[in-house]
């Protein structure tokens, strides 16, 4: 096994491409002919690439420089501070849609140099420390950070051979394969309970209501002074659910003794269902994987609280429909800061269909949810297991044979 030897990673390893200041009169809302989706800082800080509210510009091969494929590698050059906790500088993204896209400017594309392995940079600079440190070169403001060209070129690191390279990224996207795997059996898996969930009720009017089914129990309104960044009680929060997951992990904490005197009712354990009723992404809902951890529900994160065994799932897929999407953003009052209340989302029309209707189609779904449920679980083991090994491959503490 070779040395690894101390490189400016722009010297012979990698190159990096800024992205295209398109001009936003020139914006399409929807995709004509001709047209491509446009890839701002918003749709790569936060996780691999994604298309959510994207806008079009027309393509022609001047833009040819700054068209996106599958497998590239991106990463936020503008963005929030760390200490926001999201949407941060330096956050590095794979774009794995088939779909072909173009950059945005201040968002920069990774480009390899030689032989060298783009997954192995890839995972480089996500590592914690790597990140940590080009966040700490940014300038400007804490939502407003930016980082340059030259900051990420000029990172100095002991790099390994090509060889190793290859061989440490594919240990890291093994992990991340089975993850993206996992991700898809649970989209298919909700599939046909969505599928399901349509047919029952096609020829039904929406004459009860959601209250039938569950009612919503608002969190706790814990005082910022009780959060503390380490523990074993955790806050979980509306910024902790995302895409129909609710991440446990990334979260505050509070002590012992304030989790020992806050009410059971606002305990949230695997399996259950949050709602967020507050802010921008008001409506968003997420499942808690399986899990053994004390998790304690913020205020403004509702809970369902099932009325039938299961029947949280009925009023899971009624509110996720596009009919439950758009009573929420009908019902919800406010404009800076749209809310809704408990009451507004029981309210919530549903089909009509007896008790005993409910209680066989909630035990029709709950294998479906439950199986989803446990490859939640499944994916942050894995996850967990991926971000203790990459610190370690990436400063050589952990060699992989070639």
């Amino acid at each position: 096994m070779g040395e690894w030897k101390e490189y400016r990673i722009g010297d012979k390893h990698i190159d990096l491409i800024s992205g295209y200041a398109f001009k936003s009169k020139n914006f399409l809302e929807s995709q004509e002919d001709g047209s491509l989706p446009v890839i701002k800082i918003k749709n790569v800080a936060n996780g691999d690439v994604n298309l959510n509210k994207v806008v079009y510009h027309a393509y022609d091969v001047s833009l040819s420089k700054f068209k996106l494929s599958k497998d590239d590698v991106l990463i936020a050059m503008t963005g929030n501070h760390p200490t926001a906790k999201s949407q941060v500088v330096g956050n590095v993204s794979k774009y794995k849609l088939s779909e072909e896209s173009l950059l945005n400017q201040r968002v920069g594309k990774i480009i390899i140099k030689g032989k060298n392995d783009l997954d192995f940079f890839y995972y480089f600079l996500k590592d914690r420390d790597t990140h940590k440190f080009l966040a700490n070169q940014s300038s400007g403001s804490a939502n407003q950070a930016n980082i340059s060209k030259a900051d990420i070129l000029n990172i100095e690191t002991e790099i390994p051979e090509p060889k190793e390279q290859k061989a440490i990224s594919s240990v890291l996207s093994r992990l991340d394969d089975k993850i993206d795997l996992l991700h898809r059996q649970n989209a298919t898996l909700e599939g046909l309970a969505e599928v399901m969930f349509r047919e029952w009720f096609v020829e039904k009017d929406n004459t009860k209501s959601i209250a039938d089914l569950i009612d919503l129990q608002n969190g706790y309104a814990f005082k910022g002074k009780d959060l503390v960044e380490v523990g074993h009680h955790r806050v979980i929060k509306i910024r902790n659910i995302s895409a129909g997951i609710v991440n446990i992990y990334n979260s505050d904490f509070v002590p012992p003794g304030v989790a020992k005197n806050t009410d059971d009712k606002f305990k949230i354990k695997s399996g259950d269902i949050l709602f967020a009723m507050t802010g921008a992404e008001i409506g968003k809902m997420g499942l808690i994987p399986e899990n053994n951890l004390s998790l304690l529900l913020n205020q403004r994160v509702g809970l369902f609280k099932e009325k039938y065994k299961s029947s949280k799932f009925l009023a899971y897929l009624q509110l996720k429909s596009d009919f439950g999407q758009d009573y929420i953003d009908s019902t919800a009052t406010g404009s800076a800061q749209p809310n809704i209340s408990a009451t507004g989302i029981e309210d919530c029309e549903f089909p009509e269909i007896s008790e005993e209707e409910i209680i066989s189609y909630s035990k029709i779904l709950e294998p479906f949810f439950k199986k989803i449920i446990f490859n939640l679980g499944q994916i942050k083991k894995i996850e967990n297991l991926r971000d203790t090994l990459l610190p370690k491959l990436m400063s050589g503490e952990v060699r992989v044979k070639y």
